[in-house]
């Protein structure tokens, strides 16, 4: 009784003109992955706490007293654990050797001066060799390369592939490079530094003034005040270099990105480029003729360096990378490096943090970037729901906004960036994100990605040191609570959860499988108005959300109720051309919802059906179409 639409006339147009399509296609995939036919789950793990079983929580703790996981503590058990939620990529965070503060000296590894770096763990952001991983996460350091390896090797052994850092807009202001392959210069090995700007220099300088230690705000003291041999409000850089953020004073601000020096990527300091620039019209054109293009390109030394790194992690086994601040660096280095990339692994994931939503197809289209961060839209304002802020519709307007990247634009509702779904400035309850999360997960055919520790319910509350409750700590050694229960001393089996956390994992395992495995989900996507409803919040907000996905194989109707009110039951109209895409002719239906099992009937009448709904507090239906 189904038909569905021929879609060769917008398949010619896309050929003509991918913008031109894009206001034809609700779900339009400009940029994909071969295996994009299917939705991709990225689970974000914070390396060193990830293993951690230590329950101290000292502030400013060290490694001694409040523990650091390990490559090892990684298992092939916590990587069974990870891939029953839906997992298809693992990004480790943290992996790439960076300042910290801890003696490796007995490995040829120099002290990091606490003046300049966060925290007593260190920033991930803050990488000081390229070619070499995190002392900290390596049972033997001397082997840490070779022990990041046989993790790599794990994770594909359990049928997931693997993601890094990179992070090409800054580095360590004391970057020194000990395993690098032979013939590689380190950053700024060849600068002139007596010029503040010159293409081919790696850093900024400020000519002729030595670096001075930002002033200590709110009685800031590095490692919470205990003595270091290096702790004298001095670093030893001459002359000072511009600052991670783009600072360009000799001493930063507190606020600023101090424990780091901007990259220079051929950007003079009134913002002009001195590099060729992309040709009209490569924004259609595929990865191939940007990496043709840039090969006849004398492209400054930065560019070359940031290359060479990702291909040498490539060859090591690593299967893409997520970019930390890309807008922060040009899109014509994104479309040099990322061709080159594509060039030696076509199926590399490459993923943008990008805030800046007026840029965001330059990106795509020019930076051939498979996908970026929907923070700025989709996340904020699904916060603003989940709080009552804001109506459910808003994120309808949002898919409709960003229809033609629509499936670029990854998802996520919580990260080592943002307050915890859990904590009291967010959601102050993990429940009360389940309606986000299937929302989230389903909305788009763009990846979803999860924060370990997400899934049982973490709200990030330890007060560690250098950083702010409601997020877990990416400075400091600490062991994160609800993912330790799950843990269970290295079981990885949930042993130690609360029967509301297991709930939680449990649910979002149902509802990433779904996401996973459904052929809709990677298929047309269309809202269903609710606006009319009178069903609204304490604040007069619609709490509610609707919207279909549809393929070939599968249709699915998903509903969400954000309120922690039930709602009554009432007749959701779907309307004629709702129920042609969904390829339906008139006739009796079941649906089915992929979370209870509960089974709904509908009837569609001359094209049209109404299905009789009934809400409880904070849930959602996944109705599929039988």
């Amino acid at each position: 009784m189904r038909r569905k639409l021929a879609c060769s006339a917008l398949v010619t147009v896309l050929l003509l003109s991918i913008s031109a399509c894009s206001f034809l296609l609700n779900d339009a995939q400009p940029v994909k992955l071969e295996n994009d036919n299917k939705k991709l789950v990225i689970y974000q793990i914070f390396t060193r706490l990830f293993g951690n079983t230590n329950t101290t929580n000292k502030p400013w703790g060290s490694q001694e007293e409040n523990g650091v996981g390990k490559f090892a503590d990684i298992t092939d058990k916590a990587l069974i654990g990870i891939k029953e939620l839906g997992v298809t990529h693992i990004w480790y965070t943290g992996v790439l050797h960076h300042a910290l503060i801890a003696d490796y000296t007995q490995y040829g590894i120099g002290l990091d001066d606490p003046d300049v770096v966060k925290g007593r763990a260190g920033s991930p952001y803050a990488v000081k060799d390229y070619y070499s991983v995190n002392p900290d996460l390596a049972i033997n350091p001397a082997n840490r390369i070779a022990e990041f390896e046989a993790l790599i090797e794990r994770t594909h052994q359990q049928g997931m592939k693997v993601m890094i850092d990179i992070v090409p807009n800054h580095v360590a202001r004391n970057y020194h490079s000990l395993d690098k392959p032979v013939g590689v210069r380190d950053f700024g090995a060849d600068d002139n530094v007596n010029q503040a700007y010159a293409r081919d220099n790696n850093y900024y300088y400020v000519t002729g003034k030595k670096f001075k230690v930002p002033d200590a705000l709110n009685n800031y003291q590095p490692l919470g005040g205990e003595l270091h041999p290096l702790l004298d409000n001095e670093f030893d850089e001459f002359p000072a270099k511009w600052t991670g953020n783009g600072a360009r004073a000799a001493q930063p601000h507190f606020h600023d990105w101090y424990e780091t020096v901007k990259v220079n990527y051929g950007i003079k300091p009134d913002g002009s480029k001195d590099f060729a620039e992309l040709p009209l019209g490569y924004e259609l054109k595929g990865y191939q003729a940007h990496y043709e293009f840039w090969q006849q390109q004398d492209v400054p030394s930065s560019w070359v360096k940031f290359k060479d790194i990702a291909l040498y992690w490539l060859d090591k086994g690593v299967d893409g990378f997520r970019y930390d601040m890309a807008e922060m660096v040009p899109y014509e280095f994104w479309s040099y490096m990322n061709s080159a990339i594509k060039m030696t692994n076509p199926e590399a994931l490459l993923l943008a943090e990008v805030y800046n939503k007026q840029i965001y197809r330059d990106y795509i289209y020019k930076g051939k970037m498979d996908y970026l961060y929907d923070k700025v839209d989709f996340y904020d304002a699904i916060k603003e729901v989940v709080q009552g802020k804001a109506p459910a519709n808003k994120l309808a307007e949002i898919q409709w906004q960003h229809r033609d990247i629509a499936h670029n634009l990854l998802h996520f509702l919580d990260n080592h960036d943002e307050q915890r779904l859990a904590s009291e400035d967010f959601a102050g309850d993990a429940n009360k994100g389940k309606p986000a999360l299937v929302v989230s997960a389903l909305i788009s055919s763009s990846p979803m990605m999860i924060y370990f520790g997400q899934e049982v319910g973490e709200d990030g509350s330890e007060e560690t040191g250098f950083g702010d409750p409601t997020r877990t700590t990416i400075f400091d050694y600490a062991g994160v609570p609800a993912h330790q229960r799950w843990m269970n001393d290295g079981a990885f089996d949930g042993g130690q959860l609360t029967n509301s956390e297991k709930e939680l994992r449990q649910y979002y395992q149902q509802v990433l499988n779904f996401a996973v495995d459904s052929p809709a989900v990677t298929g047309g996507y269309v809202d269903i108005p609710l606006s009319h409803l009178a069903a609204k919040s304490k604040e007069g907000l619609a709490p509610l959300l609707s919207f279909i996905r549809y393929s070939q194989q599968q249709d699915i109707i998903v509903l969400a109720n954000f309120s922690e009110r039930a709602v009554n039951r009432f007749d959701m109209l779907i309307a004629k051309d709702k129920i042609k895409l969904m390829g339906l002719e008139d006739g009796r239906y079941d649906l089915i919802d992929q979370l209870t099992e509960q089974r709904f009937t509908f009837e569609v009448v001359n094209g049209a059906a109404t299905l009789p709904v009934e809400l409880a507090p904070l849930q959602s239906l996944i109705l599929e179409v039988n």
